[in-house]
Parts: structure tokens; C-alpha cells; sequence
């Protein structure tokens, strides 16, 4: 296969096609080199015309006290009260700085999830 740019969803495609044939290819062989180079160039591609936003700051707290098994009670000294996290949770009040800032720290949320 002749190696050049994903320019093109034809490319991009045809790429993705000879990433499956050399799946199962070594390491440290021709084509596990070959496999190597088109899944960087793929992912380049995917980057530039596939963009994941971040998750919304309300669903990126939920989806980490699931994770944790945490409840509303739990994060509420992190945020200010009972009261404070509700309305955050309710999305009747937007985080502070401090806020997305403490619940970084303590419960390890992305930071730009909290800012987006």
C-alpha cells in the first residue's frame, strides 16, 4: 500500500480496510510497521473530523458519583450544603470556580469536562 495522507473519507476508508487485514500482524515487521503508521495516521484524521465534545459539567459530576457510588449528600460538602447541590444537580445554579476546582481535586472529574 502506497502511504500517504487521510485526506479524503475515501482514504480514510481505504486505511481502516488495511488496518483490518494487518490486524494480527507482529511487531517489528513490515507490516506491523505498516500497521503501526496507518493507525497513527487514522487517529490524526478521526481527531481533526471527529470531535468528541466534552461531557456536560452536570452529566460529567453524575456520571462520576455513579462511578463512585457517591450520592447528592456526598459531593454537597465539596460544593457548599445539601441545598447548593441540588440546585447544581437541578441545573438551577451554575458552578463557581472554586466548585469545579474542589470537585477536581476531590473526586477526580476532568477539569474540562467541569469548564465546558
Amino acid at each position: 500500500m502506497n502511504i500517504k495522507p487521510i485526506k479524503t473519507k475515501k482514504d480514510y476508508e481505504a486505511a481502516l480496510n488495511k488496518i483490518e487485514e494487518l490486524f494480527d500482524a507482529k511487531p517489528n515487521t513490515n507490516d506491523g510497521d505498516l500497521l503501526d503508521v496507518l493507525t497513527t495516521l487514522v487517529e490524526a484524521y478521526e481527531q481533526r473530523h471527529f470531535k468528541i465534545a466534552p461531557p456536560d459539567p452536570v452529566e460529567a459530576i453524575k456520571f462520576r458519583m455513579e462511578q463512585l457510588g457517591l450520592k447528592q449528600s456526598d459531593i454537597a460538602d465539596v460544593i457548599g450544603g445539601k441545598n447548593r447541590a441540588s440546585e447544581i444537580l437541578n441545573r438551577k445554579r451554575g458552578l463557581t470556580a472554586k466548585m469545579m476546582r474542589d470537585l477536581h481535586k476531590k473526586f477526580d472529574i476532568p477539569a474540562e469536562s467541569l469548564l465546558a
